[in-house]
């Protein structure tokens, strides 16, 4: 038993690996790691061997002159060549960015071994000791985390750069991919932006700023601490100097440069048109690295026009939207509202607010469809349906008068009349017919404008009746949408008798009724709409080869006490018009009242059974007596309806 022990003390025993050569052979897997991973980055040649842009390239809005109008998104133009650049322009970057760069292979041990002795005398991080190889992976394949796992993809990314490129591709890469500030990207852009120059004419001094902007460019943009930038730029004269690129001579003689904008410069980046029309080119062409230009349809000077006739209209806080359009449905000008930079809500196209009387013509087109015409008699009398009882404005009432003239004054009793002869059904059709696609109940109160529209969609609707086919779209760029008709449809459309008919009585309303205040020295048609309690005034008519809709109202819904369709929004119309068109407005005797107001009940009904028409229901009492609503009895001109 002794000697089984003691051979099995004496048995070998294996000895632990030490400490070491276990860091010993972590170091080796990781090396080989990385040489794997290297071996494999050297075999892939680079992702994008024509330097696609790091960012989304920017879109320029042209009016349809090709003055822009809005910009959006980053400021780029197409990439640069080192090589056909000054000298003295890689070499301002170089020497403050990178000064070893052309010796280096990707990764700079002393530039690190600088840059950390100098945050550490310093106590915070003031240099970072990127090479430009690294900063071309970090702006063009990285993200901006950082994170150690991310500096370790930057050092292998700026070894495989190295590896498949010479030192002026990867200069070319970097000067036309950095970001300069301002939202702007590349160097051929940043020389536009700031010098309004080409890069190849870059000077000493501006390539000096533009070379010391990339540091901190939301601090050293020129345009934002010029006096910021210009230190820069000696600092990096000094260096260049330094670094044998130029001599004290040339430093000295360098001036500071001087910020000389370029001309689109002072676009903004966004207006109530812009958001609308961005949508519709959803195809744009993707042909060049540098920002991209759509035309549209809007005339810079109608657009300018019509923002100086809201800002003029004496509005206090309450809003506006104003849209122009041509017959077929090209806009030519926009306000959303008083002030874009307030709010860029859009009144015009993503409010859909009650339009009121404006609503009665696709009463009366459906009317005319069913045989009815503008010289038909009428009762204007109080009428009763169920529990509502529709009224005119302060109770007024006509008695026997023509279609035409129940249109002129807005008679609430006959378009409700007539919208319940002619079935609730049909006027939602005749409305849908001329492109209105918001929601729309068959009430009885459909027939005063109980459904929301939005001004855009209601002004195509009129800009149909004007040319006599539909529907008319409205749209924010030259070609039409796919799907839009020929010409034998609209010539056979045009023929329909009901939209001459429909403009006879258009003409009414603006010659002798509610839309007086808009009258021009042309024909002019149009129609006035105003909500309860005055929440929504409307005007919408068209002359010449121009259909414009005008919106007033708050944004909260509050009344304008005193304010309908046929006031602030019809001379809204026949300001815009006036200019617009190059005419004077027509001349009326000074002692005309103004035009009375069609406020109407909007309120939420149930489905009823119409009365007979033309004979209403009447009324089991006798309405409050009719406020004074004098109408001047100048005799009516023939209507001359435009085609």
């Amino acid at each position: 038993m002794a000697e089984a022990d003691t051979a099995q003390a004496q048995a070998p025993v294996a000895p632990r690996p030490s400490r070491a050569r276990l860091v010993r052979r972590g170091l080796k897997l990781v090396v080989l790691l990385f040489a794997l991973i290297l071996f494999w980055l050297i075999v892939t040649a680079p992702l994008s061997s024509s330097l696609q842009p790091a960012n989304a390239p920017g879109l320029t809005i042209l009016a349809a002159d090709g003055e822009p109008i809005a910009r959006r998104g980053a400021i780029m133009d197409e990439p640069v060549d080192v090589n056909e650049l000054p000298p003295h322009v890689g070499q301002a970057f170089v020497a403050i960015e990178d000064r070893r760069f052309f010796r280096h292979v990707g990764l700079d041990p002393w530039g690190i071994a600088r840059a950390f002795a100098r945050n550490l005398r310093s106590g915070r991080v003031r240099e970072g000791g990127s090479t430009i190889s690294q900063q071309l992976a970090k702006t063009s394949f990285l993200t901006p985390d950082r994170t150690p796992s991310r500096k370790a993809q930057e050092a292998l990314i700026a070894l495989w750069l190295e590896a498949w490129l010479s030192k002026e591709e990867i200069l070319s890469r970097y000067l036309s991919n950095v970001y300069f500030g301002d939202n702007v990207y590349g160097l051929r852009a940043a020389a536009h932006h700031y010098f309004d120059v080409e890069p190849e004419e870059l000077t000493l001094a501006q390539a000096a700023m533009l070379a010391g902007v990339v540091n901190a460019p939301s601090r050293l943009a020129p345009t934002t601490n010029l006096e910021a930038a210009r230190d820069r730029a000696r600092l990096v004269l000094r260096t260049m100097e330094e670094a044998g690129f130029i001599t004290a001579a040339e430093r000295e003689a360098a001036r500071p440069a001087h910020v000389r904008r370029g001309g689109d410069d002072n676009v903004p980046t966004g207006t109530y048109f812009a958001d609308w029309v961005v949508p519709q080119a959803s195809e744009l062409e993707e042909g060049s690295y540098g920002e991209r230009r759509v035309l549209t349809t809007l005339d810079a000077n109608l657009q300018r026009i019509a923002m100086r006739t809201i800002r003029r209209a004496g509005l206090g806080r309450s809003q506006a939207a104003l849209v122009a359009m041509r017959l077929d449905g090209r806009v030519v000008a926009m306000v959303g509202g008083r002030d874009y930079a307030q709010s860029q809500f859009n009144r015009a196209t993503q409010a859909r607010r009650q339009p009121g009387s404006a609503f009665k013509p696709f009463v009366y087109l459906a009317a005319f469809r069913a045989g009815l015409t503008p010289d038909m008699p009428v009762d204007d009398v109080p009428i009763r349906l169920g529990d509502w009882q529709p009224r005119n404005y302060g109770n007024a009432y006509r008695g026997r008068i023509t279609l035409r003239e129940a249109v002129a004054q807005s008679s609430n009793s006959v378009a409700v009349q007539v919208q319940e002869r002619v079935g609730r059904d049909a006027v939602i059709r005749a409305a849908r017919d001329l492109g209105i696609t918001a929601p729309l109940r068959p009430d009885p109160s459909l027939a005063l404008g109980s459904g929301g529209v939005s001004l855009v969609e209601l002004t195509a609707a009129y800009a149909a009746i004007a040319a006599g086919r539909y529907p008319i779209v409205a749209r924010g760029l030259p070609e039409p949408p796919a799907g839009w008709f020929g010409g034998s449809l609209a010539d056979r459309l045009s023929r329909d008798r009901a939209f001459p008919m429909l403009r006879d009585v258009l003409y009414a309303v603006v010659n002798d009724g509610t839309g007086r205040a808009a009258a021009l020295s042309v024909p002019t048609f149009g129609k006035t709409g105003t909500t309860s309690d005055y929440r929504d005034a409307v005007f919408v008519g068209f002359a010449g080869d121009l259909v414009v809709g005008v919106w007033v109202g708050n944004d909260d819904n509050r009344p304008l006490p005193g304010t309908s369709g046929g006031g602030t929004p019809a001379r809204i119309f026949r300001t815009f018009m006036t200019e617009a068109l190059g005419i004077r407005p027509a001349r009326r005797p000074a002692s005309t009242p103004p035009p009375a107001s069609e406020a109407v009940n909007q309120t939420d009904l149930p489905q009823v059974t119409p009365p007979p028409f033309p004979g209403p229901q009447p009324a089991p009492q006798q309405p409050e007596a009719p406020q004074a609503v004098t109408q001047p009895a100048a005799p009516r001109e023939e209507p001359r309806p435009s085609q």
